[in-house]
């Protein structure tokens, strides 16, 4: 193996230019030292879990942050989080660093693509200072025209712009079932809701009904009751033992208070501290537009205030770039003539000009298509990456060292150029931009590489090289080196015939309107276009929920971070499938969502091979002679995990001012399990070293024993994760790690039938090598007679399909239409939509 020796300091721009690191070992970091050039535009580089953000991120960033926190206050340090102590010995020459991650929205619906860029707040003073009000009414200050503020807010829908309740719909989805079978789905589960069902009885209602098949009177007094009346109840005995004993004034079992659906699931969401309970009854309520507001948010006053003709909730609700078109007028001083007011023109002409730059930076980043009252958590990772850019950008910031995280996820190529720029600017102002990336037209324009491998995890974390981008061509044990000197596009294929058409017609969501399309089977497509074409509206969404029903699935909408019912969820997708489903049994959603959001989820309890484990442990002899079953090897079961840490493997201690410490727990040393479950062994190893092994050697040390295990491990591998441990905390995986677990949880299941998998830019966080291995792996899919749909922007992934449908032509209100669809090759020659003369480019 050849690994290119980083250039000493003297070799780097200027002796004193450098970010001088020394000893770092964060994660699987192998105690490098490297100097990295200031003022320049340094990509790093490497395959996936090769150490690049550990270095860049978990090192640099980290160190600075910490540098950073020694001059704040100790009580403002406790109000921010804090990345915590970079394991590394010395950095020298660092300047103040800014972080821009991969992270998805906030958890409230009240954030949005408004108060994140700050633009909400100028368009308040807007109206506030300069908007029309109705005669005689009061000026209104800015946080009137907030839905955020007591000030601003609809008193009926307390700036949510929407009410809930529960309909009859809602709370009896299936009104063929009885009420002993459920048909009361938003009943409490066990025993309350058995409690009703019996206090129903003796109350004289038929529980063994169908549910259709009652009175509505009946049926609206179940439901929409707010009496509460109290009752014996007779347990277990017929509903007419039941009314009789009532009659003749028998006690009963005991005394029960019947409470109507509607408003336990009410009052369950409005006082439950449970989120699981919340998160359950939220199901059964359905949102409205508040009639007080129409949905605005704003109470009557601030909606009466008009700028340009429109309201402030109008203008909220426009693209951007639209809302700068109407802007641009009053920047330039034109349309505000107030003779009586002359402050009120100079107000209106400093605000909108600054208001229309705000929006050009965004515009310039290719986000023109999204709306100020677009909530943070239906953006994408990229899409929140690129706003917080636009915000650095503005504010001009000088001698700071930026550090960004993969900025061209989810970006078309044509958008990556305006990233560039973007990027350009940054340095241009005097600033240090460091890219963790794997786009290869991201890390051709850079000054700088950073190559981090060979391999991932324990077989990575070393510099391979570290100098200009031509130097990078003489290291041979660069996995990245082979896709930027070498010819490594899209190998040429013949396309596959399709075994029919899944055809839709109708189809809208979001600015896809009325699309009529097919998707061949039994081949691979790639939905192409740029950034908010609607690509992710017509397969992610719609498609999905069109064929889930179908199927008869319940769609589980993204509904990560949300804190209401409903919350951002859109509409059901308009629109049918007219033909294909014959052909699919089986609708497989592999995203990039994490596999668990607590540490005791990991990768061996996800793909299930844990179980298999577990089996063997408690098959031992020594386990048998001890009675361990096995709920005894796992570490959320209290029998056999360490009691002082719960099997968590560590304890924290909080330190006030300080990031608090992760230590290994002082009983089991971090092993999770109590003494006695780890005194079983299956080939001399215990059960918290089986986790601790990697995929790869948990396949060497297992063999072929367990089938299903050595076919799990096997698929582990071939997605390309034999880096990981067995035991890796789901909150260490980046959003392709746990992708690919995904995927190869699926492959390891024994295929019937024709399954659908949709994927959504799975080569998001992989770098060029991985994207071969995932390609192998969904080819293989395909040949094996199932259908796989992507939505993507890689090139090389494009040009390896079947079949390609481009959407756009534009994003936003300017996309949402086919612009193309064909082979590779036809949409090429093309010439239509941007996609094609980047696709003949790369052919």
């Amino acid at each position: 193996m050849s690994i290119q020796a980083p250039p000493s300091p003297a070799d780097t721009p200027g002796d004193n230019g450098c970010v001088s690191v020394r000893g770092a070992r964060e994660h699987n970091l192998a105690n490098i030292d490297l100097d990295i050039p200031r003022d320049a535009l340094v990509v790093f580089t490497g395959v996936s879990g090769s150490g690049k953000s550990s270095l860049a991120f978990g090192t640099v960033y980290a160190e600075a942050q910490r540098r950073y926190f020694e001059s704040v206050a100790p009580y403002a340090r406790r109000l921010i989080e804090q990345a915590g102590v970079p394991d590394v010995d010395a950095i020298d020459g660092l300047p103040p660093a800014v972080a821009l991650q991969q992270s998805r929205g906030g958890g409230s619906a009240r954030s949005s693509v408004g108060s994140l860029s700050t633009i909400s707040n100028a368009l308040r003073m807007l109206y506030s200072r300069a908007g029309d009000y109705p005669a005689g009414r009061a000026l209104l200050e800015s946080d009137a025209f907030s839905p955020n503020t007591p000030a601003g807010a609809c008193p009926d829908c307390h700036g949510l712009g929407k009410v809930f309740d529960a309909t009859e719909a809602s709370l009896v989805p299936d009104p063929a079932l009885s009420i002993r079978e459920r048909a009361i789905a938003a009943w409490p589960q066990g025993w309350q809701g058995k409690n009703y069902r019996d206090i129903l009885v003796t109350l004289g209602y038929d529980v063994d009904c169908p549910w259709r098949e009652l009175p509505q009177a009946e049926r609206d007094w179940i439901l929409f009751t707010t009496e509460q009346p109290v009752v014996p109840v007779y347990r277990d005995v017929a509903p007419e033992v039941a009314r009789a004993a009532y009659a003749h004034g028998e006690p009963g079992n005991y005394k029960g208070t019947y409470v109507g659906a509607r408003e336990y699931v009410m009052h369950t969401f409005a006082h439950s501290e449970s989120a699981a309970i919340k998160q359950r009854v939220a199901r059964y309520m359905v949102a409205s537009a508040c009639p007080t507001c129409a949905g605005k948010r704003l109470r009557r006053e601030a909606l009466a205030v008009t700028f340009g003709g429109i309201d402030i909730a109008s203008a909220s609700r426009l693209p951007l770039r639209q809302l700068a078109a109407r802007l641009r007028a009053a920047a330039e001083g034109a349309g505000v003539d107030d003779a009586a007011h002359p402050e009120k023109a100079l107000v209106a002409r400093r605000v909108a000009a600054d208001v229309c730059a705000r929006i050009d930076t965004l515009a310039d980043l290719g986000l023109g298509y999204l709306s100020l009252d677009r909530s943070t958590p239906t953006l994408s990772p990229g899409e929140l990456q690129r706003l917080r850019l636009a915000t650095q950008l503005r504010a001009q910031l000088f001698g700071v060292v930026y550090v960004l995280d993969e900025p061209s996820a989810g970006l078309h190529p044509a958008d990556t150029e305006a990233l560039l720029r973007a990027l350009a600017r940054l340095k241009a102002g005097g600033n240090s931009v460091f890219v963790v990336e794997h786009a290869l037209d991201v890390i051709r324009a850079a000054e700088w590489i950073v190559d981090i491998g060979p391999e991932a995890g324990e077989q990575g974390g070393r510099v391979l090289y570290s100098g200009p981008l031509a130097g990078l061509q003489n290291c041979a044990a660069s996995h990245t080196r082979r896709y930027l000197f070498e010819a490594m596009g899209p190998s040429p294929r013949t396309p596959r015939e399709p075994l029919g058409w899944l055809r839709l017609e109708g189809i809208e969501r979001n600015n896809v309107q009325g699309l009529d399309t097919a998707f061949p089977l039994g081949a691979m497509t790639t939905v192409s276009g740029v950034s908010g074409a609607g690509k992710s509206s017509l397969v992610s969404q719609a498609l999905v929920e069109l064929v889930s029903a179908h199927l008869g699935m319940r769609h589980v909408a993204d509904d990560e971070g949300d804190e209401l019912p409903g919350g951002e969820a859109p509409a059901p997708a308009g629109g049918r499938i007219v033909a294909g489903m014959e052909i699919v049994t089986r609708l497989v959603q592999v995203d990039q969502k994490p596999i668990g959001r607590t540490p005791r989820s990991n990768l061996a309890t996800y793909t299930g091979l844990f179980d298999q484990v577990r089996k063997l442990f408690a098959a031992t002899i020594e386990a048998r002679r001890r009675k361990y079953d096995i709920g005894r090897f796992s570490f959320n079961v209290a029998k056999g995990r360490c009691a002082t840490c719960e099997g968590e493997g560590f304890v924290s201690v909080g330190l006030l001012f300080l990031p608090s410490v992760y230590a290994p727990c002082p009983t089991c040393h971090g092993a999770r399990y109590n003494d006695d479950t780890l005194a079983i062994r299956w080939r001399e190893k215990n059960i918290a070293q089986v986790l601790a092994l990697t995929v790869d050697a948990a396949a060497d040390f297992f063999g072929d024993e367990v089938p299903a295990l050595a076919r799990a491990l096997s698929t582990l591998r071939q997605v390309g994760l034999g880096y990981l441990r067995l035991g890796q905390p789901a909150t260490e995986l980046s959003g392709g790690e746990a992708q690919r677990i995904k995927l190869a949880t699926e492959l390891q299941r024994q295929q019937r039938g024709h399954t659908l998998y949709v994927l959504d830019e799975p080569t998001n966080g992989l770098h060029p090598a991985d994207v071969d291995r995932l390609m192998t792996q969904l080819h293989g899919l395909v040949d094996a007679g199932h259908t796989v749909i992507l939505v993507e922007h890689d090139l090389r992934v494009i040009g390896a399909g079947d079949w390609v449908i481009d959407m756009g032509p534009g994003a936003g209100d300017e996309g949402g239409r086919l612009v193309v669809q064909g082979t590779p090759a036809q949409v090429a020659a093309s010439g239509l939509g941007v996609t094609s003369g980047y696709l003949s480019q790369a052919s």
